[in-house]
């Protein structure tokens, strides 16, 4: 598989990102959301702060008060004996060590845009979208954003004390949001919306996280209206021995081939390793798999892809096509925005179709 890394890459780090208020950093700008608006590439980032903290032994977690609409600050001793700390990502009780009380960080939505192509970005200083309900009060993630005739539906992660789910937003303007509320339950993520209708139908790709039996695969559901969700059906699972044999999840928007819907997705293997491979779906019932990636269309290899905030980690965003070209947007080491070229006829040529 040819791979043109882009000579910029990352084309966004946390340091070109401003923090939205003086008093917190920016640790995180990743995952994001990729359209076309206009003479523009927007690239709706997952921009992740945290609170500055001058004295070593407090460590801060930010909160969205859903009632005051105010972003409060707790503070943590790390010498107090009823919390672990280990983890940076997380505040866990350590009476009940399967669950986080508290995450040290809190992500909003950020728009970047761009001109040249998707090799330079600017990024603009305030928050696109912010938590504003008591579903997001631990903040909103890893937004992907699916073209309908001229409206821009946005569905990202939200995270509270209730659980992750995923919830929707529309645009036209990229200036006005209109909130539809939560389209997926907790525990549920990894929501990647089609692009058109099909036979009368939307659909969804998602990823149920099981607590008691199942894996962290993925599903596929219909839509009317792209509110409420039914029909849910297994599309596709783990694989003992390959580069997806831990957890799978959705990643850039379905393109629309002559051979199907193609799908480019990220898998993680047991040792927290994340690549991205293809599947292609059929053209008039996506529920159908066709073929699918047995060796990684791309795999952790640069600098940027193997170290930062969680290392060995590509995550797939977006992609915009132009003939044989697919410009992929992807997050780097939950770190960073970074890009690669690759064929489509390679894409597709390199997938194993099932019997």
């Amino acid at each position: 598989m040819d791979v043109y890394r882009y000579k910029e890459n990352p084309i966004i780090t946390p340091n070109h990102v401003k923090p939205h208020r003086g008093d917190f950093e920016v640790i995180g700008a990743f995952n994001a959301g990729i359209a076309r608006y206009k003479d523009e590439i927007i690239m709706l980032l997952r921009v992740a702060e945290r609170p500055i903290s001058d004295d070593p032994k407090i460590i801060k977690a930010p909160i969205y008060n859903s009632k005051t609409g105010v972003l409060e600050i707790l503070d943590f001793n790390i010498d107090d004996p009823t919390y672990d700390f280990s983890d940076p990502r997380v505040i866990r009780k350590k009476e009940r060590m399967d669950k986080f009380e508290y995450l040290t960080s809190l992500s909003h939505l950020r728009i970047a845009r761009s001109r040249d192509g998707g090799h330079h970005f600017t990024i603009d200083e305030h928050p696109f979208i912010f938590p504003s309900n008591d579903l997001e009060v631990f903040g909103i993630e890893d937004p992907r954003i699916t073209q309908i005739n001229d409206t821009y539906y946005i569905y990202f992660t939200a995270v509270s004390p209730k659980g992750v789910g995923e919830s929707l937003v529309s645009t036209t303007d990229f200036v006005h949001v209109t909130h539809h509320g939560m389209i997926f339950a907790p525990e549920n993520k990894d929501v990647i919306i089609f692009p058109e209708k099909i036979n009368g139908k939307y659909y969804a790709l998602h990823r149920p996280v099981p607590k008691s039996v199942g894996e962290p695969e993925i599903w596929i559901a219909e839509s009317d209206n792209l509110i409420y969700w039914g029909n849910h059906k297994y599309l596709m699972g783990l694989r003992t021995g390959k580069w997806d044999n831990e957890r799978i999840g959705g990643g850039a928007v379905p393109i629309k081939t002559d051979k199907g819907w193609l799908e480019i997705y990220h898998g993680a293997s047991t040792d927290a390793r994340y690549c991205m491979g293809a599947v292609l779906l059929d053209l008039n019932d996506p529920t159908k798999v066709l073929a699918r990636s047995d060796q990684p269309i791309l795999e952790p290899e640069t600098d940027y892809e193997v170290e930062g905030f969680f290392g060995n980690v590509v995550f797939s965003c977006g992609a915009l096509v132009e003939g044989d070209i697919v410009r992929l947007f992807y997050g780097v080491s939950d770190t960073s925005m970074a890009c690669a070229e690759l064929s489509l006829k390679q894409i597709l040529n390199s997938l194993t179709y099932l019997k």
